[in-house]
């Protein structure tokens, strides 16, 4: 793997680019499922493109799609009243940097196939003391020696989840190729996630703990271990025919979804690789969208986060069969308690600021395969690329350019680990299998 050359900008950089027309002056109040620490990073999106369109045409069409994103051009802040944080809605603008690598698609592609530390050049750095006081959009558009571009895309969690990210950016491609209104118009106003008064917590949350709870636990940490060693990415490709196969190792037989197959095999091969004690009880952690789950449904194009994390949880020993029916079974059970219930339940228990996601013996999954991000056109055809500019501890499932079913696993891991987890997430194909098949290299 070869370090990306540096990024050369030309003139004043960044520029902050504004919504076209006045936008409403107001300050924007967040829910508890934005508001909270788990939250408080920037969604980083790299997307690779054969052919640019012109910087100026990014721009104004960028501008124009302000007009309807306009808490994107506004900034975070702490609320005078509540200590809760909200989005001042300004009008300030997204930060926008241009920029030339001298390298081509083809390279990129070649020696740098999956995030490193020098992928971070292509993000221009905000300096700010503070996560909260970066802005909450800040893009780059590296432009490439052939002629493409790579597009990079920061947004601040606490405002939108994976499937407000895909529509903004799909919005703004929407701009950049005609003047047509938007297909969705987002909806801003968090208050149908308003706590209850007072507040009830009528539901058990193990995907939760208080930070003024003393562990008497002996429990391995194992986000502390992590987090303090050397960590090495990989990147798995499943193809629709591996996964279902996967699906076939399940025994006795049982109607699963490719996520909740993946999902289960993903938790079970990073349990394994991870080395841990027998009785040691871990968690899968993962995303589900609750838009359709609560009574009223949230409106089309709500534009917050409309997600809560579901648990699954298991004893270690229970996860080591080499069959991932007990493993389903379990993500299938947490997902099935995502009901209206749950949901708001969750708002009133995350009232209570010492409760923060327990993340101490847990496996994180996010689903971003099914966004449709690998469909974003900007006038040049599709990306030849799509993916997180970074990787961390905590799973991604992403989509694979040019195969719509094909699933990406990526995570980061110390190195040895990383070597054991590719082995057990291999290991349900023969030997045979793994020489042939080159989608898991």
């Amino acid at each position: 793997m070869q370090e990306l050359p540096d990024c050369l900008y030309e003139g004043n950089q960044p520029t902050l680019i504004t919504p076209s027309s006045p936008t409403p002056n107001h300050s924007l109040y967040l829910s508890n499922l934005d508001d909270h620490h788990f939250l408080r990073f920037s969604i980083k999106y790299l997307y690779l493109f054969q052919k640019s369109p012109s910087s100026q045409t990014l721009k104004d069409s960028l501008s124009r799609v302000l007009v309807d994103y306009y808490p994107l051009a506004g900034r975070i802040k702490v609320s005078d009243v509540s200590a809760k944080l909200e989005v001042d809605c300004n009008g300030e603008g997204a930060v926008f940097a241009e920029a030339f690598m001298d390298i081509t698609c083809q390279e990129f592609l070649e020696h740098s196939p999956k995030p490193n530390k020098s992928w971070r050049k292509l993000l221009f750095k905000v300096q700010a003391p503070s996560f909260l006081e970066i802005p909450p959009l800040v893009i780059q558009v590296t432009h490439l020696r052939c002629g493409g571009m790579i597009l990079c895309t920061a947004i601040n969690h606490c405002l939108c989840d994976g499937i407000g990210t895909s529509q903004f950016l799909h919005a703004w491609a929407h701009a950049n190729n005609t003047n047509a209104s938007l297909l969705v118009q987002p909806f801003h106003s968090r208050h149908m996630l308003d706590p209850r008064d007072p507040p009830r917590v009528t539901h058990s949350h193990p995907g939760f703990t208080r930070t003024t709870v003393e562990k008497t636990s002996t429990n391995f940490n194992i986000c502390k271990y992590l987090q303090s060693q050397p960590l090495a990415p990989t990147t798995l490709t499943f193809t629709p025919s591996l996964i279902l196969r996967l699906k076939k190792t399940c025994a006795p037989s049982l109607k699963c979804t490719t996520f909740e197959a993946l999902a289960a095999h993903t938790w079970c091969s990073w349990a394994r690789s991870l080395d841990l004690p027998l009785t040691m009880q871990v968690k899968l952690l993962f995303s589900v969208n609750m838009r359709k789950k609560l009574s009223p449904e949230l409106p089309q194009g709500y534009y917050g986060n409309g997600f809560v994390l579901a648990c699954a949880e298991s004893k270690v020993q229970d996860l080591f069969s080499g069959n991932i029916y007990h493993a389903v079974k379990l993500v299938q059970d947490a997902k099935a308690r995502i009901t209206d219930g749950y949901v708001r339940s969750t708002i009133d228990l995350l009232e209570d600021k010492t409760v923060k996601t327990d993340v101490s013996c847990s496996l994180v999954i996010s689903q971003w395969a099914k966004l449709g991000l690998e469909e974003l056109e900007f006038g040049g055809g599709r990306p030849m690329y799509t993916g997180s500019l970074t990787s961390d501890i905590y799973c991604l499932f992403l989509p694979v350019a040019g195969n719509l079913d094909a699933i990406k696993v990526q995570v980061s891991l110390p190195e040895d680990v990383v070597k054991r987890l590719e082995y057990y997430m291999v290991r349900f194909l023969d030997g045979k299998d793994k020489e042939e098949d080159h989608s898991l290299a």
